[in-house]
């Protein structure tokens, strides 16, 4: 159950954490808690699965990187976490997930990797292909053709009424 401290937290959060040594500490001065205390729930509502999870958004567009590809594989299942865990530990790669195969798309492995120009993309690419043996699956590669506004969870600010009936 959320009280409105956690509200209060929440709210602070959504709009993104404060680029400084001690977040936490000022998130804490803006809702009047302590930094353990803001920790302390942050913690709890992750815990609870009311927050998924705590991260950084990368504005990859601003910093340069103008070749964005999502990079999808039909991997056997029984490989996908040790081929995943292989891609994973590439400083290039900045996700790996897979997702279920649908009816008419059987890609079930992703990887994103942002690059400042296709080639460097392509040749990144390249790198994974040999040395984690993905050249015998198929394949694609997606280039981002625009650039979406990127944001964090929004979070409501007063609880779900309750509907009852009875």
């Amino acid at each position: 159950m959320l009280d409105n401290q956690d509200r209060q937290l929440l709210t602070t959060i959504q709009l993104g954490l404060p680029v400084c040594p001690r977040p936490y500490a000022q998130i804490g001065q803006r809702c009047a808690m302590s930094e353990d205390e803001v920790i302390m729930r942050l913690t709890r509502l992750q815990q609870q699965g009311i927050i998924k999870r705590l991260g950084i958004i990368v504005k990859h567009h601003s910093l340069g990187y103008r070749a964005n590809a999502m990079i999808v594989w039909d991997i056997p299942d029984e490989l996908i976490e040790t081929i995943g865990t292989q891609i994973s530990r590439f400083s290039f790669v900045t996700l790996c997930y897979q997702r279920p195969r649908q009816t008419e798309w059987p890609y079930n492995l992703y990887c994103m990797i942002h690059g400042k120009d296709r080639a460097v993309v392509r040749q990144q690419l390249e790198q994974l292909n040999q040395a984690c043996g993905l050249m015998a699956y198929a394949q694609d590669v997606l280039f981002s053709r625009r650039c979406f506004k990127q944001r964090g969870a929004l979070y409501p600010s007063q609880p779900a009424p309750v509907n009852s009936h009875g």
